[in-house]
This record gives C-alpha cells, structure tokens and sequence, in this order.
C-alpha cells in the first residue's frame, strides 16, 4: 500500500507568496504527494494575551507576542486560491489546514481531499462541530492528547456527519527529542479506535518518519522548508528540499521491502539456491556397491544434487556405481 506523503509547508512562506510558490516547486520535485499549508485569521486565532511557545522565542522576535507573530506569517484568503491554482498546474495536490472557523468556510470553497485537523484544535468543540459538517474525510493529528480526549474528539465527529477518519500519532515539540517520539503509540491509538494511522513527525531528519512506515503509518506529514536558517518559528524543524526528496524516496524504498508477508523463495533469489547450498558427495572414491557410510559421504556445495536432508535416508544404501571424491551421490 502506497504512503501518503504530505509535505508540510505550513507558514514556512514567512507570508509571501513567492516563496509559498517555491515550495510548491520544491515540494513536487521532492515527490510528495500534497504540499499543505495553513490558513487562519490571526485576530481569530489568537487574542492578544497569548504568549509563544518557547521554540518560537528562539526564532523570533522575543519582544512580540503570538498574534504580532502569526500577522507576520499570514497570507490572504485569495492568495491560496492562488496556490491551489498553482498546485493543480504543476501537479502537485492542494491541501491547507484551517485554524478558526472563518477559514474553514473559506477552504471548504476549494474542494480539497480531505481536511487536515491540527493536534491544538483536537478540544475545540465549535471547530471540530463545523469541520463534520461538512461531512469530508479527516485526518486528524493527536499531538499532546490522551485516548480520553481523541475518543471524545471522534465522537464529536462521528455525531456531526465526519466521512472517513484517520488519526496522526504525533508530538508537538519544535524539534522532537527522540525520546519522546514513542512510535509504539501508533499501534495503541489502532487498536484503540480502529482507525487508519499515520505519523506526523517533527523531529530532526528523516529517520524517525521512515521508520513509522515500517511500523505501518499509512500516512506521512512532515515540516520542510527552503532553508533552514531563514526566520520564522518552523523553519529549524523542517527539512530541507534535498532532505525531503531523500526522506519520500526512502520511503517509497520501505514500502517495496515490507512486501506481503508471505514467506517463501522471491524471483532474485531462486538462482542462488543451487549456488549456496549443498548436496551429498563422495568425501573420498567410492566403489560400486560400497555402502555410504559417515566416513565416505559427506556435504558440499552446489545443491543440485540430494539435499543434506535426506541424509539418513542415504546413509546404509550400496553405490550403484563408482563415485570419485567431491562427485554428487546418486542413489
């Protein structure tokens, strides 16, 4: 089963639409399935009172608070129809998050393919109310949450007309630290709530996501940006073009090795069964009606002759012929 790969731009567009381009670009390079951005009003996504997390102080500026912030990394509604134009001509698919419920009426005017439900609006009733019913497909990140809280999320969703829902283990540190990424949650929040499952990854590089894959994420969202040095509260999370496009080949890699389960020779190796494994000889000349003994047989390569398995079955039989030494035993 193919993963699908969501190259997270976010507002890694530091409010232009030039680079949002660029990363649309880079992003179809990389081989990603969708590029998603996120759309919001900031006076209606944050008041005035609200502080940055500690990662954003480190990449901004200190003296602003979260709404001078989020003004900064902005762009207008008519600006993602722009990019979702942009999106189709280069064949890359659209995606946007919404973060108040102006946005989702907006984006909902886009046709996308699902909604992308941000980890902070897992608690926010009115949202999760509005999203359902709009009766689209969703997956839904679970970064900081209990399986008290996503249960209460999807029952809101399920009550109001959501289509097919898809959970997002995730972790909202900007970066992660390894050991908190717990990757074995995949499996709980499955068997929890019989949900298709992915991985919403912020740490640094890319093999945390690839391994989710081998663990059975069926989806893949990861940040990237076009440089890693640039300003803004993402960027230092977010990989690079060049690491994006290493992380989807990987990936891609991983799906063929996982294979199906089956247990058996494959095409590429069937020609070197005859080649490493080993068949009865002579271990030294054998006379025409000798018995084959412990101390006249023995096993060599190649196997093209009776397989070591048949050993006992050969031990007390005559030589119907003479044998010399190394020769393959006939019986």
């Amino acid at each position: 089963m193919k993963t699908l790969i969501i190259a997270e731009a976010g507002v890694n567009h530091n409010g232009s639409l030039t680079l949002a381009k660029e990363l649309i670009d880079k992003a179809k390079e990389a081989g990603a399935d969708i590029i998603k951005f996120q759309t919001f009003n900031p006076s209606l996504l944050a008041s005035k009172f609200a502080e940055k997390a500690a990662y954003q102080n480190k990449t901004n500026n200190q003296n602003e608070n979260q709404l001078d912030m989020l003004k900064t990394l902005s762009l207008e509604y008519e600006d993602f129809t722009e990019l979702k134009i942009y999106c189709r001509k280069k064949g890359i698919q659209f995606l946007s998050t919404p973060f108040d419920l102006e946005s989702i009426d907006f984006l909902n005017q886009l046709e996308m393919p699902f909604w992308k439900l941000p980890s902070g609006e897992v608690t926010n009733y009115p949202y999760l109310v509005k999203i359902a019913q709009t009766h689209k497909d969703i997956v839904m990140s679970t970064g900081m949450c209990t399986l008290d809280e996503i249960g209460e999320a999807l029952a809101v969703l399920r009550e109001n007309g959501a289509g097919k829902i898809s959970l997002l283990h995730c972790n909202t540190e900007y970066p992660t630290p390894m050991e908190d990424v717990n990757l074995k949650a995949m499996e709980t929040l499955r068997k929890a709530f019989d949900a298709p499952i992915g991985y919403s990854d912020h740490t640094k590089g890319i093999e945390v996501p690839i391994a989710a894959v081998g663990m059975g994420a069926t989806i893949i969202e990861k940040h990237f940006t076009l440089d890693r040095n640039m300003e803004g509260p993402d960027h230092k999370a977010s990989l690079e073009p060049s690491e994006l496009k290493a992380m989807v080949r990987a990936i891609r890699n991983i799906e063929k090795a996982i294979g199906t389960g089956d247990k058996k020779p494959t095409p590429s190796e069937i020609k070197n069964i005859a080649i490493a494994r080993k068949s009865i000889v002579a271990s030294h000349p054998i006379k025409k009606g000798e018995a084959f003994t412990e101390q006249n047989i023995t096993t060599k390569r190649p196997g093209t002759g009776i397989s070591p398995m048949k050993w006992r079955q050969v031990l007390g039989q005559k030589a119907t012929r003479d044998f010399t030494g190394d020769e393959l035993i006939e019986v």
